[in-house]
């Protein structure tokens, strides 16, 4: 095990009716004058909206809103919001919505206190100071309710790029599971994929020794493909969306990847297909995982043959660890069509003539130099046989 710091000091508020909690809360982490950031309409046609209001308003905050947030957050919504929040004077950033909504507002919350750029923090740039971020969680999936990260796409060039600073680690989140029984199934579902894609990206590390938090990420897959079918059998299940929201909480805050090198390449994989075709990230990760777990098994066969083991129950074979690794990466693919998630490239839009595109953003786009690195280092070629492995 790797020597690690660890800080993570959100507060949550978990359960029904936990919204109800916001203006005190708001008012407990020092904002006087709140940006409520969201996306579209379902927040205010479920009366969320309203109940957020209502709270700030009850403990006499002041606030102006933002709404408009896609998925696949872009570039031109944070620097309208930085504008906004200068203008106003506001000194808190409220994100009322899913990942991509608390990783606008975050992007926001930094950029409003610093002079430059706020895109120099998605081209490497460590985040040290920002408006304090409260969210109320609307979908299970990115984790960015408990994480210091953030991923923004810039329009110029349809970079999607992610930073990272403990400064815009959410002061508070409010977690009430009730709020994602009305999502669609295959939102529902990309929230799955997208929790397990955070665990695998931990799970692949390059350092030994690391049973306790191998252990930790075994039992978080385990409760996803507990949970993943009952709650797209009935969307109304509240335990289920109960263990799902916590899960992917605890999946990107990091605490199951202290101590230990990560990968990130899916991520990164992935981010160029969102990007281009603007398809769901979580639907995204369904096609990428299996290719690039696929490509990279033989750098170390016995780890993917330990997860596929203890966590897909598949049979150690072991003269030939390899159908033993390659069974697991089969479970997981079954696993997320299952779930109603795509299989190929194809099914999000993709065409073979798009690959060199594909591969020339990724490893060369935004300062990368012709490769990106994780579990296994993948250069042009790497990258452009993957993208391939997808049709």
């Amino acid at each position: 095990m790797d020597n690690f710091a660890f800080y993570a000091p959100t507060y949550f508020a978990f359960g029904k009716d936990a919204e109800a909690q916001t203006g005190t809360l708001v008012k407990r982490f020092g904002g006087t004058k709140v940006l409520i950031h969201y996306g579209g309409g379902s927040v205010v046609r479920s009366g969320l909206l309203g109940r957020v209001k209502a709270s700030l308003e009850a403990e006499g905050i002041d606030y102006v809103e933002l709404g408009g947030v896609k998925p696949n957050p872009r570039s031109g919504l944070v620097y309208e919001g930085i504008d906004l929040c200068r203008r106003e004077g506001v000194d808190f950033v409220l994100a009322v919505g899913g990942g991509s909504t608390i990783d606008s507002s975050k992007a926001i919350a930094a950029g409003v206190v610093y002079e430059g750029d706020f895109w120099d923090f998605y081209s490497g740039k460590l985040i040290e100071k920002a408006l304090p971020v409260g969210t109320i969680l609307t979908i299970a999936a990115a984790g960015s309710e408990g994480s210091p990260d953030s991923v923004i796409t810039h329009e110029n060039g349809m970079y999607k790029r992610g930073a990272t600073g403990d400064a815009i680690r959410p002061r508070f989140s409010v977690l009430n599971p009730a709020l994602t029984q009305t999502l669609p199934p295959y939102q529902t579902a990309c929230g799955i994929t997208d929790i397990l894609a955070h665990l695998y990206e931990r799970y692949l590390t390059n350092t030994r020794e690391v049973e306790v938090t191998d252990r930790m990420i075994e039992a978080l897959m385990l409760t996803m493909i507990h949970e993943g079918p009952r709650v797209i059998e009935n969307p109304d299940n509240y335990e289920a969306r109960a263990n799902i929201m916590w899960a992917g909480m605890m999946a990107h805050n990091n605490s199951c990847g202290v101590g230990r090198s990560q990968d990130w390449n899916s991520h990164n994989v992935e981010h160029e297909l969102s990007a281009l075709y603007d398809c769901a990230h979580g639907a995204g990760l369904a096609v990428t995982m299996p290719a690039v777990f696929t490509y990279v098994m033989h750098h170390d066969v016995m780890r993917f043959a330990q997860v596929a083991t203890r966590v897909w129950g598949c049979q150690m074979d072991f003269a030939h660890p390899e159908v033993t690794a390659k069974a697991g990466i089969e479970a997981l693919r079954a696993f997320l069509t299952g779930l109603g998630m795509p299989r190929t490239l194809g099914e999000l839009g993709g065409k073979e003539e798009d690959i060199p595109k594909l591969v020339d953003v990724l490893c060369n786009g935004n300062g990368r130099q012709g490769a990106i690195s994780g579990f296994v280092t993948l250069n042009e070629t790497d990258c452009a046989a993957i993208y391939r492995m997808m049709l």
